[in-house]
């Protein structure tokens, strides 16, 4: 067992400091490399987080021969991933925050690298640590879901929203698009609690909001039917241009004998039963430092049990919003075929 677990981040930017926070107070772990495409972030980040020794780069294949890493973090947007790969056939552990890619082709010969190499990973679905998650998706287990509603409302992008917003996020072909990039949460969820998804239908608003920004050509929301294997059904919504506020995200799983309603960025749990009264239970505002303490101690003991979503679990939910984004392209229904 490693005492002290020696990490690599690949992209420097927010959600890299989301995880950041957590891991400099973690005792087991030490950030000691840092990789992102403009060097004066790195190294920023780098003197912030770093180890005294920590190194900085701008390519993510050279800072995985020159560093000494036992796990690489790759925080990148949907359309900037690849070097997964080469830390798989270096058999160096990895996490990936979500979504993992944005061409499913790519996303498959990383799956079969990992498999190959039989390489320990973990992505970055942080809500499957929760634990009112863990606990609904016990009570499902003997109440199967019939209903599932939710998604991610939100207000129009702006240069307030933040940079990355305005350079890739409101980009279709470097995001994916809202139900691609954010929703993705929400749909993996889904998954995680009802159980595997066979079609999806989609549908776009576009040209609707008249106040969004230059190089927008994301869709302005989208709804998204769902028919699971179970043969519930589900849908699921994305919307960026609610600027009278209100929406948020939500998940709504209606069973039988049970309502589960998750409210909030924290998902905190509102739990109905008939004839009892409502259970309240809220959602961990540190949820990235528990999602990251299970990784560093899977890498530690080399012992995945406390993983709860791999790299190709993760690339069953990249297929289902890739169908969606499909879908609304076709204007059709698209099956999802499972192995």
């Amino acid at each position: 067992m490693a005492e002290k677990i020696r990490l690599g981040f690949v992209g420097c930017g927010g959600i890299a400091e989301s995880h950041l926070k957590g891991l400099i107070r973690n005792s087991y772990a030490e950030v000691a490399a840092f990789c992102d495409v403009r060097l004066s972030q790195a190294e920023e980040i780098s003197k912030k987080y770093g180890a005294a020794d920590a190194q900085t780069f701008t390519d993510a294949q050279t800072m995985l021969d020159k560093a000494d890493l036992d796990a690489v973090y790759f925080c990148l947007p949907p359309f900037a991933h690849g070097a997964e790969i080469e830390a798989a056939k270096r058999r160096i552990p990895f996490f990936v925050e979500k979504p993992i890619n944005l061409y499913l082709d790519q996303a498959k010969r990383i799956a079969e690298a990992v498999e190959e190499k039989n390489i320990l990973t973990s992505v970055g679905y942080m809500n499957r640590y929760r634990k009112g998650v863990k606990k609904v998706r016990a009570l499902l287990g003997d109440d199967p879901p019939i209903l599932i509603l939710g998604g991610w409302i939100g207000r129009t992008p702006s240069p307030e929203s933040g940079a990355n917003i305005m350079k890739w996020w409101i980009r279709k072909e470097k995001s994916g698009g809202q139900f691609h990039e954010q929703v993705t949460h929400t749909v993996d969820l889904t998954r995680f609690l009802c159980g595997e998804i066979s079609e999806v239908h989609a549908f776009p608003a576009v040209n609707t909001n008249k106040t969004v920004p230059e190089n927008y050509n994301i869709e302005d929301a989208s709804v998204v039917s769902l028919k699971f294997m179970n043969s519930a059904v589900g849908s699921l919504w994305a919307s960026c241009s609610a600027d009278g506020g209100g929406g948020g995200v939500s998940l709504s799983v209606y069973a039988s004998r049970i309502t589960v309603l998750f409210t909030g960025w924290e998902h905190s749990l509102r739990l109905l039963r008939k004839d009892t009264e409502a259970e309240e239970m809220a959602g961990e505002p540190n949820v990235f430092a528990i999602e990251d303490e299970a990784f560093v101690e899977a890498v530690r003991n080399n012992d995945s049990s406390k993983v709860m979503c791999s790299y190709s679990d993760a690339l069953k939910t990249l297929e289902v919003t890739l169908a969606a984004n499909e879908s609304m392209a076709t204007g059709s229904a698209v099956k999802i075929h499972h192995d």
